[in-house]
C-alpha cells in the first residue's frame, strides 16, 4: 500500500508547484505541465501490461523493481538541472509507478478470504481516494516552506519503507509462472502508442483548442487506429500481452464501466473544486487544499467503516446507495454561488468522501469477485487502467464544459448589460463616480469601469458554469444506478490463497 499511495500521491502533488517549476528552470507554464503529462502517459503505457509483466517476472521482483525505480527516480526529478532533463525523469517515475496500484490490489484480493475482500479493499481505497486529495495540500506546502523539489524527495521514506517490507512479506503464489518465453511486441508497441497518443490527446486537447488543431486530430486517429489494431491483436494471439477474454464476464465488464465513470466524476470533480476556491473566492493554494480535506476525512472514514461492515450487506445496494449519495453532494454543490463559505463547501464534501468509499470498496469487490486468481494481475490492470482513463477524460471534459459555458453564460448575461438598463447605468455610473473621486481622469475613469463591468460579467458567467458542470455531473452518477442491476451478488465460497 506503501507503493501505491507513493504512485497515486505523485499524480496531483506536483500540479501545485508547477509556476514555482517553470520559474526555477526559465520555462513557461505551458512547457512545465509536461512534467504532469510525460508522467500520465508513461504511467498509462504499463498498467495495461502489468499482470503479462508479473508473469514474466515474478510479482515480487516486478514489485520491487517498480518500488526501486520510482524511488531512484524521484531523487533523480529533484536534481534535475533543467526542465527537458526534469521531463525524462518524470517518464522514468511514471513508467516504474505503472505496475504498483495493479499489482498492490491484485495482492490484497488473494491474500483475503472474499468474504473479508471489503476490508482489503477499504484500505486500499484509503490511498487511492485519499491520495490524490491531500496531494495538493502536501504540495503547496512543501513547495511554500522549502521548494519544489521536495515534493519529490517526500518519496524516499515512503519508497525504502516499501521495498524493506515487500522483501519481508511479500511471495508470489504458485501460479504465478512465465507461461511463454515468447513477447507479443507487436500487441505491446500498438498499445503504447495507442495510450500514449490518447492521453496527450486528453491532457493537450483544451490547450490546443480541441479539433481545430491537426495536432490533435492526428493524436487522436493514432489512438484509434493503433487500440483497434491492438484488440484485434489480443483476441487473435495465442499468448497476448493483455488478455480482453476477461470482459466476457459481465459483472466485471460493468464494474469496470462503472469504475471509469466513476473516475470521470471524481478527478472531473476534483479539478473544479481548487479552481473555483481560488479563481473566484480568493483563497491561496494552501487555504484551497485545506478547503477540500473534508473529503479526504469523510473517505478515510467511510473507507474503514464500509470495509469492515460491507460483508453483513448486498454491496451492490450499498453500491447503489452511493450513487445515490453522491449525486445529491453534487447537487448541492451545484446551489452553492459566490456568497459561499467555507462550511458550505464542507459538509457536500465530507458526506461526498462516504459516498465515494460506499462505491469504491464495494464495486472493487463485486467486479473482481468472478476473477480466478491466476488472472488477478490482468483484471486489476485493465481495471486501473480505465479509472485512470477515466479520470483524464473527466479532467479535459469539465475543463472544456466550463471555459464553453462560461462563453455560453457571458453572452446570456451581457445581453442585459446594456446602456439602455437602468441598472447597467447606474452600477457604470457608480463606478466612474467612485474612480474619480480617488483621483482618476473622467477618461480613464470610463475605460476602467467598463472592464470593471465585464469583470463582473465574467465572474457571475463563470459561477454558472460551475454550477451547471456540477449538475451535470451529478444526473451521470443518477443514470449509473440501473447498471448496478447487472452485476450478479458475490459469493463466498473459495478459500484464501497461500503464499502473500
Amino acid at each position: 500500500m506503501l507503493g501505491t499511495f507513493m504512485e497515486v500521491l505523485d499524480t496531483t502533488v506536483v500540479n501545485v508547484s508547477l509556476p514555482h517549476i517553470a520559474g526555477s528552470l526559465s520555462a513557461t507554464i505551458d512547457e512545465a505541465t509536461w512534467v504532469i503529462t510525460s508522467y500520465l502517459v508513461a504511467n498509462a503505457m504499463i498498467l495495461p501490461i502489468t499482470g503479462w509483466l508479473a508473469n514474466y517476472f515474478g510479482r515480487k521482483r516486478l514489485l520491487m523493481m517498480s518500488v526501486t525505480g520510482f524511488t531512484i527516480a524521484s531523487v533523480l526529478c529533484g536534481i534535475a538541472p533543467t526542465l527537458p532533463l526534469l521531463i525524462v525523469c518524470r517518464i522514468i517515475q511514471g513508467a516504474a509507478g505503472g505496475a504498483l496500484q495493479p499489482l498492490s490490489q491484485a495482492v490484497l484480493l488473494e491474500s483475503f478470504p472474499p468474504e473479508q475482500r471489503g476490508k482489503a479493499m477499504g484500505f486500499w481505497g484509503q490511498g487511492i481516494v485519499v491520495a490524490p486529495i491531500i496531494g495538493p495540500v502536501l504540495g503547496g506546502w512543501l513547495t511554500d516552506t522549502y521548494s519544489w523539489r521536495w515534493v519529490f524527495y517526500i518519496n524516499i521514506p515512503f519508497g525504502i519503507a516499501s521495498i524493506i517490507m515487500t522483501t519481508l512479506f511479500i511471495f508470489d503464489p504458485p501460479y504465478i509462472k512465465r507461461t511463454s518465453s515468447r513477447i507479443d511486441y507487436w500487441g505491446m508497441g500498438m498499445l503504447a502508442v495507442g495510450i500514449g497518443a490518447l492521453q496527450v490527446m486528453l491532457d493537450k486537447g483544451q490547450e490546443q483548442d480541441w479539433f481545430s488543431s491537426r495536432w490533435i486530430v492526428g493524436l487522436l486517429v493514432a489512438a484509434v487506429v493503433f487500440l483497434i489494431g491492438f484488440i484485434i491483436r489480443e483476441l487473435m494471439a495465442d499468448h497476448p500481452v493483455v488478455s480482453l477474454r476477461v470482459f466476457k464476464d459481465r459483472t466485471y465488464s460493468a464494474g469496470v464501466f462503472l469504475m471509469t465513470l466513476l473516475g470521470f466524476v471524481l478527478y472531473g470533480s476534483l479539478v473544479l473544486l481548487p479552481i473555483w476556491l481560488q479563481t473566484l473566492l480568493g483563497y491561496p493554494a494552501v487555504q484551497a487544499g485545506i478547503a477540500l480535506a473534508p473529503r479526504g476525512i469523510g473517505s478515510f472514514i467511510g473507507m474503514t467503516v464500509i470495509g469492515r461492515i460491507m460483508h453483513k450487506f448486498d454491496p451492490r445496494k450499498l453500491l447503489a446507495g452511493g450513487l445515490l449519495v453522491g449525486a445529491a453532494t453534487l447537487y448541492q454543490l451545484s446551489r452553492l454561488s459566490l456568497d459561499a463559505g467555507y462550511w458550505d463547501f464542507f459538509w457536500p464534501q465530507f458526506v461526498q468522501g462516504i459516498s465515494l468509499a460506499m462505491l469504491f470498496v464495494p464495486l472493487t469487490t463485486i467486479a473482481m469477485s468472478n476473477i480466478p486468481r491466476e488472472g488477478m494481475g490482468n483484471a486489476t490492470s485493465l481495471f486501473n487502467l480505465l479509472r485512470n482513463l477515466g479520470g483524464g477524460i473527466g479532467i479535459a471534459g469539465v475543463s472544456t464544459l466550463v471555459t464553453r459555458f462560461t462563453q455560453k453564460h457571458i453572452n446570456m448575461l451581457g445581453a442585459d448589460v446594456t446602456a439602455s438598463n437602468p441598472q447597467s447605468r447606474a452600477l457604470l455610473h457608480n463606478l466612474q463616480a467612485n474612480m474619480q473621486a480617488h483621483g482618476t481622469s473622467a477618461a480613464v475613469a470610463q475605460r476602467r469601469s467598463y472592464a470593471t463591468l465585464f469583470g463582473i460579467v465574467e465572474r457571475q458567467a463563470t459561477m454558472l458554469s460551475y454550477v451547471d458542470v456540477f449538475l451535470l455531473l451529478a444526473m451521470i452518477f443518477t443514470l449509473m444506478i440501473p447498471l448496478v442491476m447487472i452485476m450478479k451478488r458475490p459469493s463466498h465460497g473459495t478459500k484464501p490463497v497461500a503464499g502473500h
